[in-house]
Order: structure tokens, then sequence, then C-alpha cells
């Protein structure tokens, strides 16, 4: 697998359909730390998240034979709405499961896409399960939301555009879940941008990622905790191709409360006027919390998306 070399070619393959998201810096964070701060801003990208790009690289890269078998996904709602654009653009059919906890915001914008919405259980993890479980049954395609090379390549390419947009960094944080935005602007960047610190921000409450790294195999939780950063919550699978990725790619993690996140989401909305979920607020958790660590150098925070309910926002500033 030339995971490098399909980054390359998703950055062709579906810059036509997506986004090349602004890299803004942020004047009260960089004087935390008296150096520079930049957000690179997905949560403009379609969709609100950074999975427009996986999702749509995997869309497609599809046959006629696979468009035709139609895809079955799983997703907490970012992942799916990526993939339920995807399909309504490349003219596919599919069915995404989701989490009977899924943001209702999510939920609600993905009712505006032509696909089949499925719920089942509780723990994202569960209904990844599930939802592959019925791929195969039905010989459908089934898109992971991280577990896929192609998946990985479209999300690398925001690891192109920083390296385009910022000649030099010091450090880029990244939020992980199931680790496909790590190991994709993780990869991208080891290979161009080799000195760079690559630092993995997790929350407390789904510190999957962070303990797999530190025990050298995949760790899955049994019980699941909620989190501000519903959009990289749940584990991953125990044969999933981004740990080993990430153990190449990942120097560093750092862990965020949900408080912390919370401050990330409003510090966004007064200091910047952006609306970023709570995924997004994990990176700016982990550079609030650790201002010493990153002092006098040069900083990205990937700000991952904006798909945040109103009524959680309100409550949250």
């Amino acid at each position: 697998m030339d995971l490098l070399q399909e980054i390359e070619q998703a950055d062709k393959r579906i810059r036509p359909y997506t986004l090349k998201t602004p890299l803004m810096e942020s004047r009260p964070l960089s004087k935390l730390i008296d150096g520079k701060v930049y957000l690179k801003l997905e949560n403009e990208q379609h969709t609100g998240s950074f999975k427009a790009r996986g999702s749509m690289n995997k869309i497609l890269s599809l046959t006629d034979e696979e468009r035709e078998r139609g895809v079955v996904t799983a997703s907490t709602g970012n992942h799916a709405l990526g993939c339920a654009r995807a399909m309504e653009t490349v003219g596919v059919k599919g069915t995404i499961y989701l989490p009977v906890h899924a943001s209702p915001s999510k939920v609600a914008a993905l009712r505006n896409y032509a696909v089949d919405l499925e719920f089942y259980a509780t723990n994202p993890l569960e209904t990844e399960l599930y939802a592959k479980k019925i791929a195969r049954e039905n010989n459908r395609i089934w898109i992971s939301p991280y577990d896929d090379p192609k998946i990985i390549g479209g999300q690398g390419t925001i690891g192109i555009e920083v390296c385009q947009q910022l000649p030099r960094f010091d450090h880029i944080l990244i939020c992980v879940g199931g680790g496909g935005l790590m190991s994709g602007i993780g990869t991208y960047l080891k290979a161009h941008r080799p000195h760079t610190n690559v630092v993995g921000c997790l929350p407390e409450n789904s510190p999957e990622m962070k303990l797999s790294l530190d025990q050298g195999e995949v760790v899955v939780l049994e019980e699941y905790q909620e989190t501000l950063s519903d959009g990289s919550a749940g584990g991953l699978e125990r044969d999933a191709i981004t740990f080993p990725i990430c153990q190449r790619v990942v120097d560093e993690c750092l862990l965020v409360s949900e408080e912390s996140i919370a401050d990330g989401v409003r510090f966004a909305m007064h200091q910047h006027h952006k609306v970023i979920e709570g995924a997004a607020g994990v990176t700016i958790a982990a550079l609030k919390d650790n201002p010493k660590k990153f002092r006098n150098s040069t900083v990205v925070l990937v700000i991952c998306g904006a798909n945040i309910s109103v009524e959680k926002l309100k409550a949250l500033i």
C-alpha cells in the first residue's frame, strides 16, 4: 500500500469537488505561546467537516460494478454527511447507520440527502461493526469511516494544502478518533516535513488511540463514555490499518478534559466568530492546556469540523 501516492492521487481526484480551506492565524493563541498559531479551517469545508474529502475520494474510486451494488457505511455524523454528499454527487445508492444518540443536527442535515438512514446501538464501534456485517451479508460495498486507504488518502490532502499555505511549521495538532485523519496528514508530513512534531489530541473520555499507542496494541474499552468530541468518539477495530500507521507518524499524544473542550469551542466563537464542533475544540484545548510546550514555535491546529447542534452551542457559550 503506497499511501503517499494515494494521497497525491486523491488530491487530483477530489479537487473539483472539495474546497481548499483557509489557514488563518489566531492572534490570541499566538500571543499565548509567544509564537505563531494557525487554524486550518476544515469547519468551512463542504458538509462542515474534513470528512467530505475521504468519502469523496472513496466514492469516486468505485468501479461501475461496485457503484451498482450500492454502499453501506456507519458514522457518528460527519463521515455520514461526507458520504451522503459524495453518493448524491456521483449517483450511488446507499444506507448509512448511526448510533441512536447521534447528534440531532447531523441527522437533520443527513435528511437533506437521498440516502437511507438506520440507527443501531449507542457505542459507535458497535454501530460500525453491525453495519459492516450487513454490508457483507448483502454483497454491498462497505465504506469505513477511517480503515481504508482511499479514505485516508482523501484526508491526507489536508497535509498537502497546509504545506502549500505555510512553508515551515514546528508542530501540528490533530484530533484523533479512529485515526484516518491522523494517518493521512501524518503520512504526508513525515515524507515532506519530517521534522514537524505530529501531536495526536484526544478527549479524556475517549482515549482509545493513545492507550493503544502506549500499549503497542489496539485497546478496546468496554464502557462508552459521552464526550463533546462526538465526531471522534468510539474505538477502532483491532485490525485497523490506521493503528500501525499512527504508530509510525504520531510523535506524542495529549489528552484534554470535557471542560477544556467546551472552552475550545467557546474560544473559537468569542475570539474568531467561528462555529466549531467538539472534536475541533480538542486541538484548541490541547494548545491552551500546554502553552509552555509550544512556546516560541509555529503551530498548526486542524479545526476538523463545524457540526454542532444549536442547542449544544447555546449551552456552551
